[in-house]
């Protein structure tokens, strides 16, 4: 009997079709996680506060939404439109991605995406479906 954990080139990769419906449904998460950070900020006396242009308030919702994503990928490799989709982050060895690889991953998405999203569509001509932000990781979307 085989104990190990199946490497990623064993398993079905996500495509990018995929990967765009997830990113709806976190979408979805994250809005009403950013609404309800905005929420508590102003309930703390926080009013004159605009994202985009005040630093810290913006930082602060980037921390919110980062914090979304990395909790569900190092705790338990899906977010909620991972799951609704079949969907598990890994790292190139199968484990769960660190706390540092999802930092990693995170602020390389925007870059992806910033570039017209050409680091998103790169995963139609990666042979792993990989995008810039999986390479940069080193973790991969694979389907369960």
């Amino acid at each position: 009997m085989n104990t190990q954990t199946p490497t990623v080139s064993s398993k079905t990769p996500c495509g990018l079709p995929r990967r765009l419906l997830i990113m709806v449904y976190d979408g979805l998460v994250v809005i009403a996680l950013l609404l309800l950070a905005t929420a508590l900020a102003l309930l703390a006396g926080f009013n004159q506060v605009t994202a985009g242009k005040d630093p810290v308030f913006t930082l602060y919702l980037l921390a919110v939404w980062f914090l979304y994503l990395a909790w569900f990928w190092h705790r338990g490799g899906m977010t909620v439109g991972m799951r609704s989709w079949h969907v598990i982050i890994e790292r190139e060895d199968g484990q769960r991605p660190t706390w540092g690889q999802c930092l990693l991953r995170f602020l390389v998405s925007f870059i992806s995406a910033a570039c017209c999203g050409l680091g998103f569509a790169w995963s139609l001509f990666d042979g792993q479906k990989r995008t810039w932000h999986d390479m940069a990781s080193q973790t991969h979307l694979v389907r369960r």
